[in-house]
């Protein structure tokens, strides 16, 4: 299991200056979990509202790069796709041409052009 989201959600912690045990303390969170979570050992939680708890916790401002990154972290790391691309059902629909360009599947001439101008009309639509 990866260990991303753990090191990720370690590095916030300690750059609050917390131990673990001031953090959980505050937070009302369990220790043992925590320690397993930012070990790898247990999978970032599934749920947003628990991942949003934990962004708060952490100091992470809701709407930022940063708060994103880290609901990204956690959704990359358990294998999930974020919910505001599925809600997105043209894109949905290119994924399988992005998944087989990320296994290093090489695409002809055609898909190369097609994904290239399919990554600009997202990066405009931004």
């Amino acid at each position: 299991m990866g260990t991303m989201f753990g090191e990720y959600f370690k590095k916030k912690r300690l750059g609050l200056g917390k131990t673990l045990r001031q953090f959980c303390l505050e937070h009302d969170l369990d220790p043992g979990n925590i320690s397993k979570l930012e070990r790898g050992i247990l999978p970032p939680p599934a749920s947003s509202a628990k991942l949003a708890h934990y962004a708060n916790c952490l100091e992470i401002k809701e709407g930022t790069d940063e708060w994103l990154e880290f609901f990204d972290i956690a959704r990359a790391e358990a294998g999930r796709i974020p919910e505001e691309i599925l809600a997105d059902k043209d894109l949905v629909s290119k994924l399988p041409l992005v998944f087989r360009t990320l296994k290093g599947q090489k695409l002809n001439k055609e898909q190369l052009e097609k994904l290239a101008r399919e990554l600009e009309k997202l990066n405009a639509a931004e």
